[in-house]
């Protein structure tokens, strides 16, 4: 590789590609990368982080009023929104410096500017270096969409702004039925705004279990969040100091603040990928094969610019995979099956494997155990919340093929019970662990009873 510049070159600085970069240094490569915007990507700067702080935030005025029931007497409490986002700015801050100090303990040379291809090898930055590279990384992630251009579509944020706003709105309207939108309304709902959640399909959270978004949906609209299905934003027009919402059902929502979250893209234009002889996929991203290389046999891609599976862990397994595929002589493909998933909504939801509807449609039996249950605290507290868990079996195996929980700490659980759906623990396996109590999550194994059992047709 002595005829090029480095031997890898990785465009974007999010967590995918810092770890691709770390782990390719400590193989020996000579390793440069550049990020336009601020080392840590989407999940450290605007994303999963700064978004689970705010969660933290909103879920305050819940404790205290429980507090009540334990017999605690607290004075007047208020909350100040310029306080919560100064002080997530300066943690976001705290972390993009430690990114930064990770890669160059790892000896990366790291360029705070854009970079584009000029061909398969040739890397141009934005201040007028052109670097050659023998590999090159394409992690860029990706940015919101807004969807399909309506009247007044100017005046909407993205989750981005909501991160930066000078204040907290009274009221919001919230397009969306995913993860972000639904995030985000149980934030605001918390925090104390007047939230309105408008999705275009019959109910938010499309991909989880059926009952999960059932659950969902009936404990956000108990918390105040008005949820609007079947219908979407058709018009925003400014209206004094203030917005008037025309829905696409033809009536009218008044608020402060709009807010889309529709999904995302890959970031893939104007980088001159096509021009390298690099394909772009169906689903939008670049095209890879199962070790994250491209149409192009020396560039690679990793993370939400692939748009496979758009979650954080994903994209550092698939950049560690990628580094040791290519310069640690250690071919790795990364599986993408079982991957645990979480909404941090109110109430929160911890997932893994299939849904019912999918072991339904895909195994010959399926048995369903489920349990839902007020949980311990709200015993004193008196809140009305209700905990759902549900294991998904398959009734010829045994194995637990989904786990599926709604409910305080349901991340927590969904990740420890990830690993028994990887490792194809049996229901039997579960039934034989012995329970912690009093905790919510001894029902994982302390669930007896089949809820449900479907056998697909013969014919079938």
């Amino acid at each position: 590789m002595s005829d090029y510049d480095v031997d890898l070159f990785v465009i974007g600085g999010g967590s995918g590609g810092v770890r691709a970069a770390r782990v390719a240094a400590q193989h020996g490569a000579r390793v440069m990368l550049a990020e336009e915007y601020r080392l840590g990507g989407t999940c450290v700067i605007r994303g999963c982080i700064p978004k689970k702080l705010l969660v933290y935030a909103s879920r305050f005025r819940d404790d205290f009023e429980d507090a009540a029931g334990y017999g605690w007497t607290l004075s007047h409490s208020s909350f100040d929104w310029p306080t919560l986002i100064a002080n997530k700015d300066r943690e976001i801050s705290r972390l993009e410096t430690v990114y930064g100090a990770l890669l160059e303990k790892a000896g990366v040379t790291a360029h705070k500017c854009r970079a584009t291809l000029a061909d398969a090898h040739t890397v141009q930055l934005a201040n007028g270096e052109r670097v050659r590279a023998a590999y090159v990384l394409i992690s860029t992630g990706g940015a919101p969409s807004y969807g399909d251009p309506i009247p007044g579509l100017q005046h909407a944020i993205s989750s981005n702004e909501a991160f930066h706003l000078p204040e907290l709105p009274r009221r919001i309207v919230i397009q969306g039925g995913g993860y972000i939108a639904v995030e985000f309304a149980g934030i605001f709902a918390g925090l104390g705004a007047q939230v309105t959640l408008i999705y275009r399909g019959e109910n938010i959270l499309r991909g989880f279990d059926d009952e999960v978004r059932h659950h969902v949906r009936m404990d956000m609209e108990k918390h105040g969040i008005r949820v609007i299905t079947g219908c979407k934003v058709a018009a925003i027009e400014r209206a004094g100091g203030h917005y008037s919402v025309q829905l696409s059902s033809g009536n009218h929502v008044t608020a402060d603040k709009v807010m889309f979250a529709v999904g995302r893209t890959p970031n893939v234009r104007n980088m001159g990928l096509q021009e390298a002889g690099v394909t772009i996929a169906k689903n939008g991203g670049i095209a890879v094969d199962e070790y994250s290389r491209s149409a192009v046999a020396n560039i690679y891609a990793v993370g939400d610019v692939t748009n496979r599976v758009n979650l954080t862990p994903v994209a550092i397994r698939e950049g560690h995979a990628f580094a040791d595929t290519v310069f640690g002589g250690k071919p790795t493909a990364v599986d993408h099956t079982n991957v645990p998933t979480a909404v941090f909504s109110d109430p929160e939801i911890g997932a893994v494997g299939l849904t019912e509807t999918q072991a339904r449609e895909r195994l010959a039996q399926t048995d369903i155990y489920k349990a839902m249950f007020r949980p311990l605290k709200a015993t004193l507290s008196g809140r009305d919340t209700t905990v759902l868990m549900k294991l998904v079996v398959d009734g010829s195996s045994g194995k637990v093929v989904g786990c599926h929980v709604v409910g305080e700490g349901a991340a927590e659980m969904a990740q420890v019970a990830a690993i028994a759906v990887k490792m194809g623990a049996t229901k039997a396996d579960f039934d034989a662990t012995m329970a912690l109590h009093p905790t919510a999550a001894e029902e994982l194994v302390t669930m007896r009873t089949r809820s449900a059992s479907y056998a697909r047709a013969a014919a079938e």
